[in-house]
Protein backbone atom coordinates (compact mmCIF):
# COMPACT_ATOMS: atom_id res chain seq x y z
CA UNK A 1 0.00 0.00 0.00
CA UNK A 2 3.06 2.28 1.15
CA UNK A 3 5.44 2.69 -2.77
CA UNK A 4 8.74 2.69 -2.45
CA UNK A 5 8.94 5.79 -3.86
CA UNK A 6 7.07 7.26 -0.84
CA UNK A 7 9.71 5.78 1.31
CA UNK A 8 12.65 7.41 -1.14
CA UNK A 9 11.24 10.76 -1.29
CA UNK A 10 10.50 10.95 2.53
CA UNK A 11 13.88 9.57 3.12
CA UNK A 12 16.13 11.83 0.74
CA UNK A 13 14.25 14.89 1.66
CA UNK A 14 14.37 14.29 5.80
CA UNK A 15 18.12 13.87 4.99
CA UNK A 16 18.90 17.14 3.12
CA UNK A 17 20.16 20.17 5.00
CA UNK A 18 17.61 22.45 6.01
CA UNK A 19 16.52 24.07 8.92
CA UNK A 20 15.11 21.59 11.17
CA UNK A 21 18.53 19.44 10.47
CA UNK A 22 20.85 22.02 11.08
CA UNK A 23 19.12 22.75 14.56
CA UNK A 24 19.72 19.22 14.95
CA UNK A 25 23.48 19.13 13.93
CA UNK A 26 23.91 22.09 15.51
CA UNK A 27 22.63 20.60 19.01
CA UNK A 28 24.79 17.28 18.61
CA UNK A 29 27.72 19.83 18.94
CA UNK A 30 26.85 21.85 21.54
CA UNK A 31 24.73 19.23 24.17
CA UNK A 32 25.78 15.80 22.72
CA UNK A 33 23.85 13.22 21.73
CA UNK A 34 21.99 12.41 24.96
CA UNK A 35 20.92 15.90 25.54
CA UNK A 36 19.81 16.28 22.06
CA UNK A 37 17.30 13.58 21.75
CA UNK A 38 14.77 15.18 23.68
CA UNK A 39 14.30 17.57 20.59
CA UNK A 40 13.29 14.87 18.18
CA UNK A 41 9.42 14.71 19.53
CA UNK A 42 9.40 18.41 19.18
CA UNK A 43 10.53 17.49 15.32
CA UNK A 44 7.92 14.82 15.39
CA UNK A 45 5.05 16.98 16.49
CA UNK A 46 6.01 19.50 14.47
CA UNK A 47 5.82 17.82 11.24
CA UNK A 48 2.59 15.80 12.11
CA UNK A 49 0.95 18.97 12.69
CA UNK A 50 1.89 20.89 9.62
CA UNK A 51 1.85 18.32 7.15
CA UNK A 52 -1.70 17.72 8.52
CA UNK A 53 -2.77 21.14 8.29
CA UNK A 54 -1.30 21.63 4.95
CA UNK A 55 -3.30 18.37 3.86
CA UNK A 56 -6.22 19.30 4.83
CA UNK A 57 -6.59 22.80 3.55
CA UNK A 58 -5.00 21.54 0.22
CA UNK A 59 -7.18 18.83 -0.22
CA UNK A 60 -10.73 21.47 0.72
CA UNK A 61 -9.13 24.17 -1.88
CA UNK A 62 -8.84 21.12 -4.41
CA UNK A 63 -12.59 21.01 -4.64
CA UNK A 64 -13.02 24.37 -5.81
CA UNK A 65 -9.47 24.69 -7.83
CA UNK A 66 -9.45 21.36 -9.59
CA UNK A 67 -6.07 21.93 -11.21
CA UNK A 68 -4.49 23.20 -8.34
CA UNK A 69 -3.02 19.77 -7.02
CA UNK A 70 -1.34 19.19 -9.99
CA UNK A 71 0.43 22.70 -10.06
CA UNK A 72 1.67 22.10 -6.85
CA UNK A 73 3.02 18.67 -7.52
CA UNK A 74 4.92 20.27 -10.56
CA UNK A 75 6.32 23.26 -8.28
CA UNK A 76 7.45 20.88 -5.73
CA UNK A 77 8.91 19.03 -8.64
CA UNK A 78 10.68 21.84 -9.51
CA UNK A 79 11.29 22.57 -5.69
CA UNK A 80 12.88 19.28 -5.51
CA UNK A 81 15.40 19.88 -7.94
CA UNK A 82 16.33 23.19 -6.77
CA UNK A 83 17.03 21.40 -3.91
CA UNK A 84 19.46 19.25 -5.58
CA UNK A 85 21.09 21.78 -7.77
CA UNK A 86 21.85 23.84 -4.40
CA UNK A 87 23.14 20.66 -2.44
CA UNK A 88 25.12 20.23 -5.23
CA UNK A 89 26.54 23.90 -5.46
CA UNK A 90 27.22 23.95 -1.52
CA UNK A 91 28.42 20.30 -0.61
CA UNK A 92 31.99 22.09 -0.92
CA UNK A 93 31.01 24.76 1.82
CA UNK A 94 30.76 24.48 5.36
CA UNK A 95 27.46 24.32 7.70
CA UNK A 96 26.91 27.03 9.53
CA UNK A 97 26.44 25.00 12.83
CA UNK A 98 27.22 28.23 15.56
CA UNK A 99 23.26 28.64 16.91
CA UNK A 100 22.64 29.34 20.49
CA UNK A 101 21.44 26.01 22.39
CA UNK A 102 18.47 24.72 20.62
CA UNK A 103 15.39 24.19 22.73
CA UNK A 104 12.79 21.88 21.77
CA UNK A 105 9.97 24.78 21.34
CA UNK A 106 12.49 26.58 18.58
CA UNK A 107 13.10 23.07 16.96
CA UNK A 108 9.33 22.83 17.04
CA UNK A 109 8.81 25.73 15.50
CA UNK A 110 11.14 25.89 12.76
CA UNK A 111 9.85 22.36 11.90
CA UNK A 112 6.35 23.86 11.52
CA UNK A 113 7.16 27.01 9.23
CA UNK A 114 9.44 24.32 7.25
CA UNK A 115 8.74 24.54 3.82
CA UNK A 116 9.57 20.72 3.25
CA UNK A 117 6.05 20.11 5.42
CA UNK A 118 4.16 21.98 1.91
CA UNK A 119 6.52 19.62 -0.38
CA UNK A 120 5.59 16.42 1.83
CA UNK A 121 1.51 17.20 2.11
CA UNK A 122 1.07 18.09 -1.41
CA UNK A 123 3.49 16.30 -3.67
CA UNK A 124 5.66 13.57 -1.48
CA UNK A 125 2.34 11.74 0.51
CA UNK A 126 -0.40 10.50 -2.24
CA UNK A 127 -4.04 12.51 -2.52
CA UNK A 128 -5.75 9.24 -1.53
CA UNK A 129 -4.23 10.14 2.57
CA UNK A 130 -6.01 13.39 2.81
CA UNK A 131 -9.69 11.57 1.46
CA UNK A 132 -9.50 8.01 3.43
CA UNK A 133 -8.49 8.33 6.95
CA UNK A 134 -6.84 4.82 6.83
CA UNK A 135 -4.74 5.47 4.08
CA UNK A 136 -3.73 8.78 5.95
CA UNK A 137 -3.20 6.97 9.20
CA UNK A 138 -0.70 4.40 7.37
CA UNK A 139 1.21 7.06 5.51
CA UNK A 140 1.94 9.19 8.82
CA UNK A 141 3.05 6.60 10.90
CA UNK A 142 5.43 5.85 8.45
CA UNK A 143 6.58 9.04 7.82
CA UNK A 144 6.39 9.39 11.81
CA UNK A 145 8.60 6.27 12.10
CA UNK A 146 11.38 7.35 9.94
CA UNK A 147 11.68 10.62 11.27
CA UNK A 148 13.51 9.50 14.46
CA UNK A 149 16.28 8.07 13.40
CA UNK A 150 16.65 10.67 10.82
CA UNK A 151 16.80 12.75 13.38
CA UNK A 152 19.35 10.81 15.48
CA UNK A 153 21.11 10.65 12.40
CA UNK A 154 21.56 14.32 12.02
CA UNK A 155 22.08 14.78 15.82
CA UNK A 156 25.08 12.19 15.53
CA UNK A 157 26.48 13.89 12.18
CA UNK A 158 26.94 17.30 14.46
CA UNK A 159 29.09 15.26 16.90
CA UNK A 160 31.15 13.21 14.04
CA UNK A 161 31.55 16.40 12.19
CA UNK A 162 33.18 18.17 15.38
CA UNK A 163 35.80 15.44 15.44
CA UNK A 164 36.36 14.52 11.83
CA UNK A 165 37.05 11.14 12.71
CA UNK A 166 35.23 9.41 9.81
CA UNK A 167 36.50 10.86 6.83
CA UNK A 168 34.54 9.67 4.35
CA UNK A 169 30.83 10.65 6.17
CA UNK A 170 30.94 14.28 5.33
CA UNK A 171 28.66 17.01 4.20
CA UNK A 172 30.42 16.89 0.52
CA UNK A 173 29.31 13.40 0.14
CA UNK A 174 26.36 12.98 1.71
CA UNK A 175 24.95 16.61 -0.22
CA UNK A 176 26.33 14.62 -3.40
CA UNK A 177 24.79 11.87 -2.82
CA UNK A 178 21.77 13.23 -1.58
CA UNK A 179 21.26 15.98 -4.79
CA UNK A 180 21.52 12.69 -7.17
CA UNK A 181 18.91 10.85 -5.27
CA UNK A 182 16.54 13.93 -5.36
CA UNK A 183 16.76 14.46 -9.10
CA UNK A 184 16.18 10.99 -9.55
CA UNK A 185 12.68 11.04 -7.76
CA UNK A 186 11.90 14.36 -9.14
CA UNK A 187 11.16 13.31 -12.40
CA UNK A 188 7.98 11.04 -11.89
CA UNK A 189 6.47 13.52 -9.70
CA UNK A 190 7.29 16.14 -12.52
CA UNK A 191 5.48 13.57 -15.10
CA UNK A 192 2.65 12.90 -12.60
CA UNK A 193 1.82 16.44 -12.60
CA UNK A 194 2.29 17.02 -16.17
CA UNK A 195 0.00 14.16 -17.61
CA UNK A 196 -2.55 15.52 -15.28
CA UNK A 197 -3.32 18.80 -17.12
Amino acid sequence: MVSFMFIGLVVTILLTPGPTNTLLASAGIQAGVKQSLKLIPAEVMGYLIAITSWGILLESVSHFIPWLPALLKLISATFILYLAFKLWITSTHDIKLDNPLITPRALFVATLLNPKALLFASAIFPHAAWEVLHVYFVHIAIFLSLITPIAFLWIAFGTVLISNKVTWLNQRNLQRTAAFILTFFAMPIAYSAISSF
